[in-house]
């Protein structure tokens, strides 16, 4: 047999092996190496860790909270995420406050939603268990602490786990995340624990309406540094709350609607500078549309105090100002340089969110507080200058709603001129109807006297009022008189009043103008009558 060359050989051995080639499935193309950096390790355990975080963050946003009912309130608790940990209480509607309890990437919040009808009732109607208050109030925070420990622990390491196996798609790494995230957690409690701080309740941080009655808390001084005090003072705190919502709750029955017009009336601030943080507050909280003051904003009068008015422009509403007899001329041409306040004077009237508000300033300039001769003659005159300007405007068809003077003895000069005029001066808070049927609202105090809060034995409260006017007829419907306690004192009461005609089964009874005023704009039903409270009222410093 003749031999076959080789290379004919090789090609018959290639051309053989052609179809077994195509018959099997080409094999992938192998990928090109990749450049791998030398840091891949810690760019998985930088991915993993902010799997976990934000794992863990968001099992605490969805399952992490708890409502626990301390005392009669309803309180939820929650850890969030923080990098400065610590604990936060809100008071709604009253602001805030903040503890330094501890240094840790936790922070513990407690929200007070509400106050329980049902064990408000029971404590209304067994006082006597209000001394065993405190107690109960530190057994529920110690059980909502203990219930939420678990339940963040859940949290935590079922959001990392469920996060994890979202992005790796691999039980393993999904578990190594939720381990990792009990890990962390434990090393946040451990730090907690460590950092524990119950001394932080002597430096509490207010916000909100709270900022200006740091008191609610109690005598700080008087804390001793045992965790069951701490929760003690955080049982005065809810307790304290707790009388503020029940005074509440127990208001008359009229309902400001969203059309109501609402008026912040303020007075007698004598410098004080808690009170603007009290007022913008309370603009907030209650969308009011004007601010009235009746005088004695300052307490010289002289130039160099000017720069206290300066954050009326920035409270949120128009403001409306009368000089009062520690008012200067100096610090009335100031006032009427800023924005957004409409200083009246010599019966001046105008139109200020719906309402029409005529005024004159005080007669007197006693910043030295003398009683100089001829005084009550001076305010008489003023009152009765100011009672021409309301009967001129009523006759040129502008009839004025409000009048502001200092004042009382002026005021009463306008009566059966205009429905409704304000004063201050006084210190205390007074209301009555006088003869010819103006309405005479004396303001008290909104800066408790200034410094004449320590003259006297005991201190002046801090005294504003919310006056409620329907849009329509721009008369009075209802007020609210808030008074905070004065220094040292842990007080905030809240009590609202109806005029005579307003109240439930009230008839109409005629006006200085001659007209009949509206009913509410919510009336309030005839099967649930509930008297005004009287109002109170306090010595003259």
């Amino acid at each position: 047999m003749a031999r076959v060359p080789s290379a004919v050989k090789n090609t018959l051995h290639r051309i053989r092996r052609v179809p077994r080639a195509l018959a099997r499935r080409p094999s992938p193309t192998p990928p090109a190496p990749a450049l791998v950096p030398a840091s891949r390790p810690w760019a998985r355990a930088l991915g993993l860790v902010a799997v976990v975080v934000l794992g863990a963050w968001l099992g605490l946003l969805v399952v992490g909270n708890v409502r626990v009912p301390v005392g009669p309130m309803d309180t939820t608790m929650a850890l969030r995420p923080s990098f400065t940990g610590g604990t936060k209480i809100n008071v709604s509607p009253l602001g805030a406050l903040r503890l330094d309890s501890h240094t840790a990437p936790v922070r513990l919040d407690v929200n007070i939603d509400q106050l329980d009808p049902a064990r408000s009732q029971v404590l209304v109607d067994h006082p006597e268990r209000l001394s065993g208050l405190q107690d109960e109030v530190t057994q529920d925070v110690a059980r909502g602490t203990a219930d939420l420990a678990v339940r963040s622990v859940v949290a935590v390491v079922t959001g990392a786990t469920a996060l994890g196996l979202v992005i790796y798609r691999r039980p393993r790494r999904a578990l190594a995340a939720g381990g990792l995230a009990l890990t962390l957690l434990a090393a946040s409690g451990g730090t907690a624990y460590a950092t524990w701080n119950p001394d932080s309740v002597l430096e509490p941080k207010f916000s909100g309406l709270l900022s200006s009655a740091p008191s609610l808390v109690g005598d700080a001084r008087s804390i001793v540094t045992e965790f069951d005090v701490y929760q003690q003072e955080l049982a005065r705190l809810v307790t304290n709350v707790t009388k503020l919502y029940d005074a509440t709750s127990t208001l008359p029955v009229y309902r400001p609607d969203p059309t109501t017009l609402r008026v912040l009336h303020v007075s007698d601030l004598h410098l004080n500078p808690a009170g603007w943080k009290i007022v913008a507050s309370l603009v907030k909280q209650y969308r009011v549309d004007v601010i009235v003051d009746t005088g004695d904003t300052m307490d010289h009068g002289t130039a160099a105090e000017n720069g206290f008015l300066d954050p009326i422009e920035k409270l949120g509403a128009p403001y409306v100002w009368v000089r009062g007899n520690h008012d200067s001329l100096v610090t009335q041409r100031y006032l009427e340089g800023l924005k957004n306040v409409h200083v009246l004077d010599d019966g001046r009237a105008k139109t200020v969110a719906g309402l029409r508000f005529a005024g004159i300033g005080d007669p007197q300039f006693t910043p030295d507080r003398t009683n100089k001769p001829g005084a009550e003659q001076s305010q008489e005159l003023a009152g009765a200058r100011l009672a021409s300007a309301l009967r001129d405007q009523r006759a040129a068809g502008t009839p004025v709603d409000v009048a502001l003077v200092h004042e009382p003895s002026a005021a009463r000069e306008v009566d059966g001129t205009v429905p409704l005029v304000l004063a201050g001066h006084l210190h205390r808070e007074d209301s009555e109807v006088m003869r010819y049927g103006t309405r005479l609202r004396v303001e008290g105090s909104t800066g408790g006297s200034g410094l004449r809060a320590i003259e006297g034995e005991y201190p002046d409260p801090i005294e504003t009022s919310i006056l409620y006017f329907d849009r329509d007829s721009r008369r009075l419907q209802a007020w609210d008189s808030i008074e905070l306690g004065g220094l040292g004192l842990t007080t905030a009461e809240v009590s609202r009043h109806l005029p005579e005609e307003n109240q439930p089964g009230a008839g109409t009874s005629p006006s200085p103008s001659g007209t009949t005023p509206s009913s509410p704009s919510a009336a309030p039903p005839a099967t649930a009558p509930s008297p005004s409270p009287g109002s109170r009222s306090t010595p003259a410093p």
